[in-house]
């Protein structure tokens, strides 16, 4: 949690907090939703994982540039689309380098589908077909029987 909080700190000196930035509780190992804004691309909250309920807003003017600052991250566990369009749902399915792609919803994970970052969001899978190969050792046996 102090991880979170860090983050949270440099929010506030770096950007507009517009929610949360507290402990939950003087007990336990909670943090309140915390939304920032005015949030520039170089700043620490919109380039690392956090792993907290924390927000970051940053402003854009088309598409295709939310695009390629969303790919020029190091990171690549997740991404979030919200629209009512299936074209556009698919088209930034497609263009984000996120190991999982969210449309309209968050989080929403089933046990037979492949979970796992791309870049420096980790190595492997978890869940699904891909995820049981981690446990297993494949083995290659050559014989000449002449």
């Amino acid at each position: 949690m102090d991880k979170v909080l860090g983050y949270i700190d440099y929010g506030k000196k770096n950007a507009t907090l517009v929610a949360g930035g507290t402990r939950g509780s003087d007990k336990g190992w909670f943090v309140r939703p915390t939304v920032f804004a005015n949030v520039k691309d170089d700043h620490r909250i919109a380039n690392e994982e956090i792993f907290g309920p924390v927000q970051s807003i940053l402003k854009f003017d088309d598409t295709d540039e939310v695009i390629h600052r969303a790919n020029k991250s190091n990171y690549g566990l997740a991404a979030g689309v919200v629209t009512d369009s299936l074209k556009e749902a698919k088209y930034y399915s497609k263009k984000l380098r996120a190991g999982t792609v969210f449309v309209n919803c968050h989080h929403k994970i089933s046990t037979t589908s492949p979970f796992g970052g791309f870049k420096d969001s980790g190595i492997g899978r978890e869940l699904g077909e891909e995820g049981i190969n981690l446990y297993l050792e494949s083995k290659t046996v050559i014989e000449n029987l002449d």
